[in-house]
């Protein structure tokens, strides 16, 4: 098939989870043999290019336009985007057309309706997350409000839905009224292939992080929804237990200078490291030298991080919400606590780090389902059954359409004298 994908965020550019799905769901989807485009915007820097193939991938990256505007004024930052975003992908239709559009998430909800229109092809949208939901229900100002109502236009201009979770489907159909028969549950995926490395790697990584103490890593956007400040509250129980435990924060976001707070106020002194942001290989090696990766997300629509911090072979202690629950089963694939329970929290780590059989076992079992169900071919197959199944609903809809008889109706001084086929 010929595959359109709009994501706001693809590499280099990388704010969080989406992009690296994005990234690997098109690069699948190219060695299947379809033909896969993705628009998205330019990082701003210098050396990457515009229009280049990568990965088997033609990826179009649209430069913002003037003026120049903040990403603190959100929404007019969106908007600015989607016009940029739009251009190469019209011109992109003069010599190629694509059978469907691929947005992923809100922010590129206005390039997609506008591109369904242009080339008549459906849309399928992934929702990876909903304001909502990263609210825990509530639509706290008008810019969660604005969001809201744009998520909801989205799945309505999609001729398919796509969530990453049975709970995430639950969610969408809830909050925007959808018809679940809509929504396909197609699961994240993890490239085992990608997310290893090497001894020497791991060894480095522990030195620098761990000193002589146990490893505790959180991967992710310093958010709240992402549970950061409880994990922060457990480390006094955990220190107390584990005097020479070590925990690395990795990423970056709007809270980081609460969380840097938080843990001055609570004492930790060098028992927390913020690394900000690390590349792929090094993150790899800082999961695969942890002793357990911890997610302990309020909202969590699937958790592609506990995926990876699975592939390389580490125990999984995660909040009982969302898809996280979805995929670590409580004592089989990991430990599992309540989202903001920071003594629970406690407890499954120290029991993790207490028992060296447990750790083994779920985290051997955690990485034999990950081989088992997410890999990126198997994403990428399913994706594609929701694309023909978009294209077979969109040609009904025009056949049925173009089938329908014409009403002519008559109208003489304000009174209709005939309505006929």
């Amino acid at each position: 098939m010929r595959v359109l994908h709009l994501s706001w965020e693809y590499p280099p550019l990388v704010y969080g989870g989406l992009g690296r799905h994005v990234h690997a769901l098109a690069e699948a989807q190219a060695a299947a043999g379809h033909d896969v485009v993705v628009v998205t915007q330019h990082p701003g820097t210098a050396g990457v290019a515009l229009d280049e193939r990568v990965g088997g991938v033609r990826v179009l990256r649209a430069p913002h336009d003037p003026p120049v505007i903040e990403m603190t004024d959100f929404l007019a930052w969106v908007v600015s985007l989607e016009h940029a975003l739009v251009r190469p992908a019209l011109a992109l239709g003069r010599t190629w057309v694509p059978e469907v559009v691929h947005a992923h998430d809100w922010v590129v909800a206005h390039a997609a309706a506008t591109l369904r229109h242009a080339f008549g092809v459906p849309v399928v949208a992934t929702m990876h997350a909903t304001e909502a939901g990263r609210h825990q229900g509530w639509l706290p100002s008008d810019l969660s409000r604005s969001i809201h109502t744009t998520e909801w236009w989205l799945t309505f201009e999609a001729r398919r839905v796509i969530t990453c979770s049975s709970s995430m489907r639950d969610e969408v159909t809830r909050l925007f009224e959808l018809p679940p028969e809509k929504v396909d549950v197609v699961r994240n995926g993890v490239d085992l292939a990608r997310w290893r490395t090497t001894h020497r790697a791991t060894a480095a990584a522990r030195e620098e992080y761990a000193g002589a103490g146990p490893l505790v890593v959180f991967s992710g956007r310093l958010e709240y929804e992402k549970g950061v400040a409880t994990l922060i509250d457990a480390m006094p129980t955990l220190r107390r237990r584990f005097p020479d435990i070590r925990l690395v924060v990795v990423g970056k976001g709007g809270m980081a200078d609460e969380l840097r707070q938080r843990a001055v106020v609570k004492r930790l002194g060098k028992s927390v490291r913020f690394t900000g942001f690390l590349a792929e290989p090094e993150l790899a090696a800082v999961y695969a030298a942890a002793d357990v990766a911890v997610v302990p997300s309020t909202y969590e629509p699937f958790g592609l991080v506990a995926l990876e911090a699975a592939a390389l072979g580490t125990p999984l202690v995660v909040a009982r919400t969302g898809g996280l629950a979805e995929f670590v089963q409580d004592r089989e694939t990991g430990l599992l606590f309540a989202p903001f329970d920071h003594a629970a929290l406690a407890d499954a780590v120290t029991e993790v780090l207490s028992d060296q059989v447990l750790a083994r076992r779920i985290a051997s079992a955690a990485k034999r389902r990950l081989t088992r169900d997410h890999t990126w071919s198997a994403v990428a197959v399913d994706t594609v059954a929701t694309y023909r199944r978009a294209v077979d609903e969109e040609r009904a809809l025009v056949a049925s359409q173009a089938a329908r008889p014409e009403l002519r109706m008559v109208v003489r001084d304000g009174n209709l004298l005939r309505d006929a086929p």
